[in-house]
């Protein structure tokens, strides 16, 4: 990208400064003594104030168009102000590269299997309330959230669990099918659910976003705050917002603000991608959709895809500021993240399912009262939630739950909890702070210095002598596996 936003980032300075000089947050009486919560050793405790846990969860967020992750277009101001107040992790992975499988991953705390309870049930047979307002398991989008239905929800989950339908496709406004290179404000025969083209769609909505699901989304997370503000009972509550998954529906002024003349395609947007073995690359690329035929439409996807960025940003900040307002804040961890990444262009390459770095990498961002504020470096995993929000809340682990809590890293961010990250797409992924190695399931193999080629140029495991970087990373994998067969 090629145009600046310095008014953009003001904030996010701001906001590092003002979390810099500001004393410890004073706890209200009424929330009692702070609970002793024990880290992953069992071994140290840190006296915390936090009863309840509010996750937000994104849909097909990359970590690196946040602003608090360095892109210096996109316009994120509340996570931006999330992350000068809590822990932002640089290195957090995802386990599976679509949906479904990530999200049932990250939620019963298991790599490849549903061998647990899910973590909303081990939180209520320990008394506290659960609920979930909009996407946490899988949902068709846009099929479900227009339908209002509950996808593949676990209902055993929650103690209470709330739909947030929209229009999606069918939002009234400049509606373009990117790949096709149609622009129309017409409502009929748009593309929308099981529709072969819908991934390239974006709606620049005349409207003002509040029929939008992630707008209805956020005020039935305030009503609710409203509601546990009365209560001694702790609470889990988790908002799934859909945006920026397509359809990219946003209002019309937050695509103003990104200009496609204005934008420009990443590095490696026409990559040789050659030396990818066939079950590394993605399903849909340049070379074999209608997109490729329309490099300055592909600019729209980027127009679309920051918009809707905003757009959710925008709802995450509706909540924060209700967290405030009904004095939660103070006894409250916040975590957001996203399910996986997405593809828009790299490599000529678009969506998801395959175990490149823009895929695998997910923004991670937790605020806990009392805790560490700044940056990690630590390898992280979306498995590691189920016992860090497990911590958080004193309430046991399960023994068949396979993540890390992340509460020594939230009290030392210098701390580290694993070597490498796993992911699993036709076969698995080891991403260490140096190295990304991927092994098929048919034995070809990626392997990328990350330090010196982050955009995945240059596949290092097509050379025609082993390196020893090569033989350490298969090794690293193969011990990995064998620790994850050894737990299960």
């Amino acid at each position: 990208m090629v145009f600046e936003r310095i008014a953009a980032r003001a904030s996010w300075f701001l906001f590092v400064f003002v979390g810099l000089i500001g004393g410890q947050p004073m706890m209200p009486s009424c929330w009692g003594q702070p609970t002793s919560v024990v880290s992953a050793t069992g071994t140290d405790s840190v006296s915390s104030p936090v009863r309840n846990v509010l996750l937000i969860m994104a849909d097909d967020l990359k970590a690196s168009v946040l602003g608090c992750y360095g892109d210096p277009h996109c316009q994120t101001p509340n996570l931006d102000r999330l992350a000068a107040k809590g822990l932002l992790f640089e290195h957090a992975y995802c386990q599976a590269t679509w949906c479904a499988p990530s999200r049932r991953s990250m939620m019963f705390g298991r790599y490849r299997d549903q061998a647990n309870v899910t973590l909303g049930q081990q939180l209520q047979d320990h008394a506290a309330y659960t609920a979930r307002v909009g996407k946490i398991f899988h949902m068709r989008v846009p099929g479900d959230i227009i339908a209002g239905i509950d996808g593949l929800d676990q209902p055993k989950c929650w103690t209470e669990r709330f739909n947030s339908p929209g229009p999606e496709t069918h939002t009234p406004g400049l509606y373009a099918c990117l790949n096709q290179n149609l622009f129309t404000r017409q409502l009929a025969n748009r593309q929308s659910t099981k529709m072969p083209h819908r991934m390239f769609v974006t709606v620049q909505s005349d409207g003002d976003g509040t029929r939008q699901a992630d707008y209805k989304a956020a005020s039935q997370a305030i009503e609710l705050l409203k509601q546990r503000r009365q209560s001694d009972q702790p609470f889990f509550l988790a908002v799934g917002l859909v945006r920026p998954h397509y359809p990219m529906v946003a209002p019309s002024h937050y695509f103003d603000d990104y200009p496609v003349d204005r934008i420009a395609m990443p590095a490696n947007w026409k990559d040789d991608t050659s030396d990818i073995p066939k079950q590394g690359r993605a399903a849909t690329t340049n070379a074999r959709n209608s997109i490729g035929d329309f490099p300055e439409n592909q600019k729209q996807m980027w127009s679309g895809y920051y918009a809707s960025v905003a757009f959710m940003d925008a709802q995450v900040g509706r909540i924060l500021d209700a967290l405030e307002q009904h004095q939660l804040a103070d006894s409250t961890a916040v975590i957001f993240t996203s399910d996986h990444g997405y593809h828009l262009g790299e490599h000529g390459w678009w969506q998801k399912s395959n175990l490149h770095e823009e895929v695998i990498r997910v923004p991670l961002i937790v605020r806990v009262p009392q805790q560490a504020r700044g940056r990690s470096k630590s390898m992280v995993e979306l498995i590691d939630l189920y016992p860090t929000v497990c911590q958080l809340m004193s309430v046991p682990t399960p023994a068949v739950a396979e993540g890390k809590s992340l509460l020594p890293v939230l009290q030392d961010p210098l701390k580290r909890l694993r070597q490498g990250a796993l992911s699993i797409h036709n076969g698995h992924s080891l991403r260490t702070d140096h190295w990304h190695y991927m092994r098929y399931t048919d034995g070809s193999e990626e392997l990328y210095d990350m330090q010196q080629d982050p955009g995945e140029t240059r596949n290092l495991a097509g050379e025609p002598t082993p390196s020893k970087e090569l033989l350490q990373m298969r090794q690293a994998l193969q011990q990995r596996l064998r620790e994850i067969k050894t737990v299960n």
